[in-house]
């Protein structure tokens, strides 16, 4: 086994889980249709495929509830810890992202990484900056070193400008 291939069995990357996507695109967890926009500059991150839009793409804007989906899935109650915010996504299903590991198009921007425990609060927020995530390489060094405390259930790496989920890192297995 290579090393890249020990290091994808570390952590996954998640993007909106297509199912969930489905959901999004009638209704999303604000309880509002989906607001359709061309992209006319492009470089908006896409949540369901982890990468930027092309200039002029047609893309989503949706309501989305990460943690509560989370919660949902794991019996955890993230009480005051439950936020809802925008994100784009496609507006029909696409291939999603093009591996697990860091998303090599979001590589080198700002990010928030919040860290939860399994009961849904929040542990840790960190702020990695360019420099932190100027590659997978130095990206997968950062989130191992998170991952290393033991009471870190999931993660969350949120846009720096805006606050907007971008997408959530679990370990492997």
């Amino acid at each position: 086994m290579t090393t890249t291939q020990q290091v994808r069995q570390a952590f996954r990357v998640r993007a909106i889980d297509p199912l969930v996507l489905a959901q999004l695109r009638v209704l999303d967890d604000a309880g509002h249709a989906p607001r359709m926009v061309q992209d006319a500059e492009g470089g908006s991150p896409l949540r369901c495929c982890l990468r930027r839009s092309r200039p002029g793409e047609r893309i989503a804007l949706v309501s989305y509830a990460p943690l509560r989906r989370w919660a949902a899935e794991t019996g955890a109650d993230p009480g005051p810890y439950d936020e809802v915010g925008p994100v784009f996504v496609h507006p029909e299903p696409c291939d999603g992202p093009v591996a697990d590991g860091f998303p090599a198009e979001l590589a080198g921007l700002p990010r928030m990484l919040r860290s939860y425990s399994a009961d849904g609060r929040i542990l840790d927020g960190r702020l990695a900056g360019g420099d932190d995530l100027r590659d997978q390489e130095s990206a997968r060094l950062l989130i191992e070193e998170i991952l290393a405390d033991p009471r870190v259930a999931v993660m969350h790496a949120r846009a720096v400008d805006f606050g907007c989920f971008t997408f959530e890192i679990q370990r492997a297995g």
